[in-house]
């Protein structure tokens, strides 16, 4: 009885951290080899998942994504990537936020939202070697 307790109490525990988690964006289009890294875990990507801040997109060598992000930013991810949605911030009142994105290997194009549109510093995009932002409406960034 004690053990169902606990496991009921950390189970609840686990649920309400994943429930309290803001979405920032969500996947609009996947195909071929696509998961989620949230955590330790590697989630296969599916149309329709929700993004959340420290989430790594990871395509293999046919996998793309297109995603939608709250501000209505949107990224394609190309084959081969690896990106990192290391912070994100968004008052959807005053269109007011910050993003900032790690390109750690792989290609990504970028139409920025609100937030490159409300501040042009706001929007950042690091790769190993610089960080780029965002000032224009569109870009894309190659790593190898």
């Amino acid at each position: 009885m004690r053990g169902t307790i606990v496991a009921g109490l950390l189970m609840a525990a686990a649920l309400s951290t994943a429930a309290g988690a803001a979405e920032i964006g969500r996947l609009k289009t996947v195909a071929g080899a696509v998961s989620i890294v949230r955590g330790k875990a590697a989630i296969p990507a599916a149309a329709g998942q929700l993004l959340q801040v420290s989430d790594v997109i990871r395509t293999g060598p046919d996998g793309r994504a297109g995603v939608t992000f709250v501000d209505n930013s949107r990224f394609a991810v190309g084959p081969n990537s690896q990106i990192a949605l290391s912070a994100f911030e968004f008052n959807d009142t005053t269109h007011a936020g910050r993003s900032l994105t790690t390109v750690n290997r792989g290609s990504l194009a970028v139409v920025s939202g609100q937030i490159a549109h409300e501040n042009k510093d706001a929007m950042r995009v690091r790769t190993p070697t610089s960080v780029l932002a965002a000032r224009g409406t569109r870009f894309v960034v190659v790593v190898p």
